[in-house]
This record gives structure tokens, sequence and C-alpha cells, in this order.
């Protein structure tokens, strides 16, 4: 069969009939299909094609004018001749689920809205162009693009997490060396010692040495402008000795008065250790049934820190590298730190035979014979407290060596016993600093602010010295602000005044919980005493406790009984040999 032709189709059709389907003549124009359009409307608008699924009250592009002036659509919607009539509605079909979800945003405060970072701003927060954050809907300048960070209620605002990409990573040495041969026996973090409590004791006195100075009133007053009282350096013997080395403590153990023994700078730091940053160490002595908190000589804790707590505390010397780094890196400043505070309690007394007052005891630690220097004004005050619970079958008690610095003659009521210490400003516009105010202009006109600064940047060293206060039931604290005569030399200094607290005052004032303390020094005991000895070997046993550098961690380790002892014969014998070698 021969193949079929479309041409012979197309032939064979009758005169006048075109191939295809019939052509309608409604919405035609010489054959050729078109839209209706108005005469008004402008090039382009003849059909519009992105009308459908648009806002029927609006029309699409039509309709789309301010107040709806174009009001006629003669031909609006009239591209639906040519659109393709599908079998299924496929806007609502979609590969990935973009339905919104009708979470309840997140809020601040009762406004809510948008969470913001900063300190006293009242708007949300947002990217403002190439200078970052910048705030919005609070005052003036909102609109600009740079960094909007004074912020809220007197332009002191902060945006936390400023520049700590830029900042050094802080890890701290150890202050002392864990060796191998050391057995971990315990850790424990601060969350579960600041968990601890234990009612604070009522202590007694035992026995009272040494003598008091009276305090000289002229230092409670303002200095004027410009004549500054400078910083003297006074020559006077001052003694802290550990507990094992006290005869005292020593007699009194013999005498079976108490089971635990230590000092008030060695108990103010294991009762204040959740306060701090810098690592410590503590040596824990068992003979027998007695426990003797001691220290090692040279250790941390007889220094005074500056800043510990500060958010940006002073920054190590192989941190910077600078010479001017290293006069404010924390180990200079804790040196200084400590010199003010021996001079200060000294300065500050009159060294008078009318106004001192005589203890029953003298100094235990003068020795007359062999001292030249004559003896500071320190009393010392050893007080018992009894750490017993009630399920206890035995009393717990506890002997600690107080001091006090000086007398504050009473003009109608008894004498009454003061603690003396310093805070000292080294630089206000240094980093380290802690965002402390210039002392020379504030501490008149904003003296509380300027206190609660040094709360904040001091909190550790603050609260040791509060919590020795109470232990020595002291009357009062005077506390003295001391700064550098010129910023950059730490060899002058001056005083700039003095403020008085009474100690359960200033502790309730920095929310210091002498109960909590308390807490962690029966818990530390009870951990000692629960070590199994061996009833055969007598011989006492040494413990030291350690301060994690970098975390809030502390360790108990097991350590051998000439630990130390090794290292002050180490120290010997390099000398010895060179003594040899020279010869």
């Amino acid at each position: 069969m021969a193949p079929i032709s479309i041409a012979d189709i197309v032939s064979s059709l009758p005169s006048g009939e075109e191939w295809g389907p019939p052509t309608s003549t409604e919405n035609t124009l010489d054959g050729v299909p078109y839209a209706p359009f108005s005469k008004g409307d402008k090039l382009g608008r003849m059909a519009d094609w992105t009308s459908e699924g648009k806002d029927p009250q609006r029309g699409g592009r039509q309709n789309y004018n301010r107040n709806f002036r174009d009001q006629q659509v003669y031909g609006a919607g009239s591209s639906s001749l040519f659109a393709i009539q599908v079998a299924e509605d496929e806007s609502s079909f979609s590969v990935v689920d973009n339905t919104r979800t009708s979470a309840k945003p997140r809020g601040f405060g009762r406004g809510g809205g948008t969470i913001f970072r900063g300190r006293g701003q009242r708007g949300a927060l947002q990217r403002g162009g190439r200078a970052g954050f910048q705030r919005v809907g609070a005052g003036r300048g909102q609109d600009r693009g740079y960094d909007q960070r004074s912020g809220g209620r007197g332009g002191r605002g902060r945006r936390f997490g400023w520049k700590d990409y830029d900042k050094p990573q802080r890890n701290r040495d150890s202050s002392v060396n864990i060796r191998p041969e050391w057995s971990l026996l315990e850790e424990v973090d601060f969350n579960r010692l600041s968990k601890l409590h234990l009612e604070s004791p009522d202590g007694e006195d035992i026995e009272n040495y040494g003598f008091l100075y009276a305090y000289d009133r002229s230092y409670d007053k303002a200095p004027v402008k410009g004549a500054e009282r400078k910083l003297q350096s006074l020559d006077r013997a001052a003694y802290n000795v550990t507990t094992s080395s006290d005869p005292i403590i020593q007699d009194l153990s013999e005498k079976n008065e108490a089971t635990v023994f230590a000092t008030a700078d060695i108990l103010s730091m294991l009762m204040c250790a959740p306060r701090s940053v810098y690592s410590w160490d503590l040596v824990i002595i068992k003979q027998g049934d007695k426990i003797y908190f001691d220290k090692r000589d040279g250790a941390s804790i007889d220094l005074v820190t500056v800043n510990e707590n500060a958010a940006d505390a002073p920054l190590e010397v192989s941190e910077t590298g600078g010479k001017q780094e290293t006069l404010n890196s924390p180990g200079s400043l804790a040196l200084e730190a400590t010199v003010i505070n021996h001079n200060f309690a000294l300065q500050t007394v009159l060294e008078s035979s009318k106004d001192k007052v005589e203890f029953p005891n003298p100094n235990p630690f003068y020795n007359a014979a062999e001292e030249t220097e004559p003896l500071a004004s320190k009393a010392y005050k050893y007080r018992r407290f009894d750490l017993s619970l009630e399920k206890d079958e035995e009393p717990l008690n506890l002997v600690v060596r107080t001091e006090v610095d000086a007398v504050l003659k009473g003009t109608t009521g008894p004498d009454q016993h003061i603690v003396i210490k310093a805070l000292n400003e080294f630089d206000h516009k240094a980093q380290g600093s802690g965002g402390a105010l210039d002392w020379r202009t504030k501490l008149s006109s904003q003296r509380g602010a300027v206190v609660a600064t040094e709360m904040k940047n001091n909190s550790c060293k603050l609260a040791r010295w509060t919590t020795q206060a109470i232990l020595a039931k002291a009357d009062h604290m005077k506390l003295g602000f001391v700064s550098r005569t010129n910023p950059r030399s730490s060899a002058s200094h001056v005083v700039l005044g003095v403020v008085g607290y009474k100690p359960r005052d200033f502790a309730t004032q920095m929310n210091l919980n002498l109960g909590n303390g308390w807490g962690i020094v029966r818990t530390i005991v009870d951990l000692i005493r629960s070590l199994e000895d061996d009833e055969e070997d007598e011989a006492p046993k040494k413990y030291v406790l350690v301060k994690d550098p970098n975390k809030p961690v502390v360790r108990l380790y097991n350590v051998p009984t000439n630990t130390f002892e090794e290292d002050d014969n180490a120290v010997e014998e390099p000398e010895e040999k060179i003594e040899e070698e020279e010869e």
C-alpha cells in the first residue's frame, strides 16, 4: 500500500477551507487573537501577565499606584484568555516546607522584642553598616553608621563581648609545681563549695599577746587637694609565722585545747576560696588526731593581689613583653600592694607610750637580744571556735591566731580594736585597671562608686580582710586609698583618704556569707579525718590543697612528708657548688 502524504490530505479539502481548527472571530483582529485594552493605557500595559496571584483589591500592575488613582481597569484579567488551564492547582506545591511557624518571639523584660547585648540600652541592637552594632529606637544618633557604644543611662553602657577575639588567652601558672609522685585524693569545684553551709560559731578568747598603739584620727579627714600625705617606709619588726612554727599553738596543742589549728590569713583563704581566681596552695599536716593548716615559705597567699576579680585583669609579663607592662604585671602589683599594706598600717598609728595598750603577754616572736628594729604595733589573739554538729560524739574545736593592728581610743566608751588595710591604685587608664575611677578626682565626690568598683575588682581580697577582722572580733576596719605619685613609677605613693567600716556590716554589703566559709572548713576537715592512716606508722601525714590556675577547682594531694623540705636543700646546694668552683 502506498504511503499517505500530508499534501494529498490538504489537496483533498474543499476549496475555501483551511487546515486546522476553525478560527473564532471573537477576540480576534484579522485572525490574530488579542486582549482588549484601554486607549489611556501606556506602552507595556496592553496586557498584564502578572495579575494572577496578586491582591485582588490592588489588581496587579494596572491598579498599583498610590491611593488606587488608576481606577480604569479595562481589560484587566484578560490574560486569563491565554492561560493554560491545568487539572490541579500547582501553587500549593513545594519541595521544601516553607510554612511559617507561629513561635513566640524571644523577649527581654516586659516589652519583649529582640534580645540585645549591652548595659542600660532600651532599644534593640542591629547591624549598622561597617561599624558593627547600632542602637535603634532610643534617642539621637540612631541612623548613623558608627558604633553606638555609650547607650542607656549616663552614657556608661558597654556591649559585652567587645573585641573578645582580640584578648589573649589566659594560661596562668600554678602556685606550686605538681610533682609526679603526688597522688590526687579529691577534686572539688567551686559550685559544690558554694553550696556548703555551717552556722557561724561564736569564738572565745584563749590568750592575747603583744601591744597596740592608738590610731591617728587625722587620717579620717579628707586631705586637701595637692597636699596629700606621702606614704613613708618605716622599719618595724613584723611577723607572719606559719601555724606549725607558732610556739603558742604548739603549747595549746599539747594541752589538747583543740583538734584543728590555723592562722587567720590561712583560714580566710580557705573560707573565701570560691571568690579566688589566681592559684594558691595550702599545706595540711595531720599528726595523730590533730590537724594543722600550714603554708609554705614564700607562699602566694602572703601577697596581696590587685584586681584579681576584674573582668580585664592585669596581664602577665609573658603576655605583653613591654617594660611598662612589667610594672603592672600581677606579680609586680602584688609585691607593691604587700609593701603598701605593711607601711600604711605602721604610718597610721601614733607611737606614743601614753596611748599604748599592753596585753597580758608580750609578743611571742620578738627577741629583743637579736632584733635591732623596734617592734610594730600588733596584737595576737588566739581564739577558739566550736565546729561541732549535733551528730558528733566529741566536740570539734578550732584554734585560730588572729591579728589586730591598732586601738581606737573612745571619748566615752571602751577602747575598740581595729584592723588597718590599704587599697592601691596603679593607673586608672592602664590595662588591668578594671574600669576604676580616678581616685584623685572622684574619691571625695563619688566615694561609694569607688568602693563599689573595688568590691567588684578585688572581691577575694576584701572578703579575706573582712573575714580576718570578724575572726579577730575587731570592732572596726580602716581601708586606706593609696595611689602612685607617678603612674609610671611604683617607688613613691600618697595617701588619698581612709574609709571606716564595721566588719559585719561590710560583709553584708559585699554579700559575704560566713556560714558558707565555715561549711568549707568543716568539709575539708572531715575529708582529712576520713583518710585512712596506718596505725603502726606514727609519722605525720602531709597533704597539699591547690587551687587550679585556670579553672574554679581545688584539688587535694597526698604528698611525701619531706616534700617542701627538699626544696630548701635544693636551693642551698647550688650555692655551695658555686663557692667550690670559685675557689
